[in-house]
C-alpha cells in the first residue's frame, strides 16, 4: 500500500461513521417517505461541496444523488445505497429511532437494511474529499429511495440517463463477502371475486374469502419450470405475503353480516437466471385453473404489477443478477480488500442466504453498469428486522476496502472497466 492510499485512510474514522449512521437512524425513512433523509443528505454533501442533485423520482418524493467531480479522463466509480428502510416489526425491546451503541453494535431500526451501508459510502467519498486527493474521475456517491419496493429510486436514476464504468451496491452482506448472484423478484396481486349477500340469505352468494383460501392452498402446490442452479438450492419459491378481503372495491371491513365479495392476496416469487415473468404466471394458472374447471363460481384474477392503492407497492421486476467473477470492478474490490485485510475475501460469487435476495444492482446492470454487491455485515434480532444492529468494525472494514476501490478505479482509463462479454455464466 503507497503512502498516497496510507494518508487517505487515516481519515476512515469510526466514530463519523458512527455519527452519520446514527444521524440517518433517527430520520423515519419507510419505502414512499425517504425525502426527509434526502434533505439531510442534499444539506449535507452541499455544506461539503459535492455536487448534487435532489432528484424527484414522483411529485414530492426525493433522494439524493451527489458527486465528488474528477478532473478528467478517469473511470467513473458509483457507489449505491438506499434509503428506504422495512417496516417496523412488533418485538424491538429499544426504541428504535434512538441510535444505541453496544461495544462494537449499533443499534436503530433501518441501520442493519441499510443506513450502516449507507453511512460507509458516504464516508469513503468523505475520506477522499478530506484527504485533499484528486481522483481523475467522477465519484457518485447514490442515496436513492425506493429499493425495498423493486428498486424504484435506481431505476429513476438509470432513466434520468446516468451512467458510470462500475458501481458497488453495500446491501449488508458482509465485509468479508463480495456477492456477485442474486434472484428475480417479481411481485403480483390475485384477485377472487365474489356475489355479496346479507347472512339473513345466503343463498346465491359466494364468499371471496373462503374462494381464496382454496387458492392460497393450490399455490403451496404450484411447480415451477425452470433449470436448477445448484448455487441457489432453494429457488424458485412463492410466498403469500398479504391478504385483504371484504365488500366492494375499497375492500370494507366493517360489514361483517354481509358477504365479501372480493379478496387480494399480494404473492413474491423469487426465481432463477433462465426463468420470466410470463412464464412463471403460466405456471401458476396451471395451479390454478383446474380450481375454476370445477367451479364454475371461483373467479380470479392475475394482476402484474399490483394495484396502484396499495401504498408501497412493488411495481417493478427486479431482474436475476449473475456477473462474472472475472468482471474488472469485482477483481478491483477484491484487491482493495486484500490491500486493507492482508487476507482473500471469504468469498466471492454466490453467498447464502444473501444470494437469495434481490437489490438495485440489477438496474445497473440492465444499465450496461458492471456491478457487485459489498456492504457491511448485521447482527439480525429475534426475527428479520427485530433489534437489529450493525457492527461498526464492519462498516469501518467496508468503508477502507471501498475507499481504496475508489482510489484505484478512478485512476484506471474507463475501458479498463469493461465487460468484454456482459452477462456471461460464471
Amino acid at each position: 500500500m503507497d503512502e498516497r492510499t496510507r494518508a487517505v485512510l487515516a481519515h476512515v474514522e469510526a466514530q463519523a461513521l458512527i455519527d452519520l449512521a446514527s444521524d440517518l437512524i433517527r430520520i423515519p425513512s419507510f419505502k414512499t417517505e425517504e425525502t426527509a433523509v434526502a434533505r439531510f443528505l442534499d444539506g449535507f454533501f452541499r455544506a461539503r461541496g459535492y455536487d448534487v442533485d435532489l432528484q424527484e423520482i414522483e411529485p414530492g418524493r426525493f433522494q439524493t444523488i451527489a458527486t465528488l467531480r474528477g478532473t478528467g479522463g478517469g473511470a467513473s466509480l458509483m457507489l449505491n445505497g438506499h434509503t428506504d428502510i422495512n417496516a417496523l416489526t412488533r418485538r424491538w425491546r429499544r426504541d428504535p429511532w434512538t441510535p444505541t451503541l453496544e461495544g462494537d453494535r449499533l443499534y436503530g431500526h433501518g441501520v442493519q437494511n441499510m443506513k450502516g451501508g449507507l453511512a460507509s459510502i458516504i464516508m469513503a467519498a468523505e475520506a477522499i474529499r478530506r484527504s485533499g486527493v484528486r481522483l481523475a474521475g467522477d465519484l457518485v456517491v447514490a442515496c436513492v429511495a425506493g429499493e425495498t419496493q423493486g428498486g424504484e429510486g435506481t431505476h429513476a436514476l438509470m432513466e434520468s440517463g446516468l451512467r458510470t464504468d462500475a458501481a458497488v451496491v453495500a446491501e449488508p452482506f458482509g465485509a468479508d463477502n463480495l456477492v456477485t448472484v442474486h434472484s428475480g423478484i417479481v411481485h403480483m396481486a390475485i384477485h377472487t371475486h365474489g356475489v355479496t349477500g346479507h347472512i339473513g340469505r345466503l343463498e346465491g352468494t359466494v364468499n371471496a374469502v373462503q374462494t381464496m383460501t382454496r387458492v392460497v392452498d393450490a399455490l403451496q402446490r404450484v411447480e415451477f419450470r425452470h433449470t436448477p442452479r445448484p448455487d441457489l438450492p432453494a429457488f424458485p419459491r412463492l410466498n403469500v405475503g398479504g391478504i385483504l378481503g371484504g365488500r366492494g372495491h375499497d375492500y370494507v371491513l366493517v360489514e361483517p353480516p354481509y358477504v365479501p365479495d372480493v379478496c387480494t392476496i399480494i404473492v413474491d416469487v423469487h426465481f432463477l437466471p433462465g426463468m420470466t415473468v410470463d412464464g412463471i404466471v403460466a405456471d401458476i394458472r396451471r395451479a390454478l385453473d383446474p380450481l375454476a374447471a370445477r367451479d364454475p363460481a371461483l373467479r380470479y384474477e392475475i394482476e402484474i404489477p399490483p394495484p396502484a392503492s396499495f401504498k408501497g407497492r412493488r411495481r417493478l421486476v427486479m431482474d436475476p443478477f449473475d456477473i462474472p467473477v472475472d468482471a474488472p470492478i469485482v477483481q478491483a474490490v477484491a484487491r482493495s480488500y486484500r490491500a486493507v485485510t492482508g487476507n482473500e475475501p471469504k468469498a466471492i460469487g454466490t453467498v447464502l442466504p444473501h444470494s437469495y435476495s434481490a437489490d438495485d444492482t440489477c438496474h445497473l446492470w440492465k444499465a450496461g453498469i458492471p456491478c457487485l454487491l459489498y456492504g457491511p455485515a448485521t447482527i439480525r434480532g429475534n426475527a428479520d428486522e427485530d433489534d437489529a444492529c450493525v457492527l461498526v468494525s464492519e462498516m469501518v472494514k467496508v468503508t477502507q476496502v471501498l475507499t481504496v476501490t475508489a482510489l484505484d478505479v478512478c485512476q484506471r482509463a474507463p475501458a479498463d472497466l469493461a465487460m468484454p462479454a456482459r452477462g456471461a455464466r460464471r
